[in-house]
């Protein structure tokens, strides 16, 4: 794949990749969404949009649906009139100028000093325990040092964000259900759920592998805990007594409603 630097309108400079757009059609579906949600995020008519590009509006809609496999002629002038990189558009890249964030340049909410969230002490508390469990959870995973574990748990936590985050996007009925790649019906079958399943074998296997190998293990005693995580171990320790109840709940409830049959 040859790459190249393109100026483009604004002074900005589109690295995109030269490559057969048959190709790119079949491995990224994701192109005829992210085209439609820029014209709509944009406030703009298929018809305004297409005569802005120099195409038909039927020509649009056809590359939309994904009907049509559009040009690199095309993909370089809908960069410019959405003001978006061909990585992003192309579904290469979450960030729109198409750069790549370094796990430094992330953003830790964490780092900020006397930081609030707008609906009470509730949530401020819910953010620093999960915030706090999840430190101390890559810290431990980050010792065993498998690589396959960790990934495994990223899937698994990233699923269970996206679920929630669905949850509150899908509830407002202003917000555009074309956002998420998942369709709506795949998403109510549970196939996300299916998804957090399979990370959770991926996990039970990499952890299998990893004590076959003999891979070391990280100490996960009280007293280890609160020596590698003096300030964090706390917060992981009450997410786990807080799980365990409601769990215990669950089974609970359903032994006394069995008793009482």
């Amino acid at each position: 794949m040859k790459l190249q630097d393109r100026p483009a309108a604004g002074g900005r400079s589109w690295h995109f990749a030269v490559l057969r757009w048959k190709d790119m059609k079949l491995e990224n579906p994701e192109f005829p969404r992210t085209l439609s949600l820029l014209r709509q995020e944009k406030g703009v008519s298929q018809r305004t949009a297409a005569e802005a590009l120099g195409i038909s509006q039927a020509l649009l809609s056809h590359y939309e649906n994904g009907a049509r496999e559009p040009g690199l002629v095309f993909v370089v002038r809908a960069c410019d009139y959405y003001g978006v990189s061909a990585d992003f558009l192309l579904g290469r890249t979450l960030t729109r100028d198409g750069a790549t964030i370094s796990p430094d340049e992330l953003y830790d909410i964490s780092d900020e000093k006397n930081n609030s969230l707008r609906g009470g002490v509730l949530a401020l508390l819910s953010k620093k325990l999960l915030v706090n469990s999840i430190g101390v959870l890559f810290g431990l995973l980050g010792k065993t040092g498998s690589r396959e574990a960790i990934q495994a748990a990223a899937g698994y936590l990233s699923t269970a964000v996206y679920t929630v985050y669905r949850r509150l996007y899908d509830a407002n009925p202003d917000n555009n259900p074309d956002f998420f790649s998942v369709p709506p019906r795949h998403f109510q079958a549970g196939l996300h759920e299916a998804d957090m399943k399979c990370c959770e074998a991926e996990l039970a296997d990499a952890l299998a592998a990893h004590a076959k190998a003999k891979g070391p293990w990280p100490e996960m005693t009280n007293d280890a805990l609160a020596r590698d995580y003096p300030v964090l171990y706390q917060s992981i320790l009450q997410v786990v007594h807080n799980t365990g109840e409601r769990v215990t709940a669950i089974s609970g409830g359903r032994k006394a409603k069995q008793e009482k049959k």
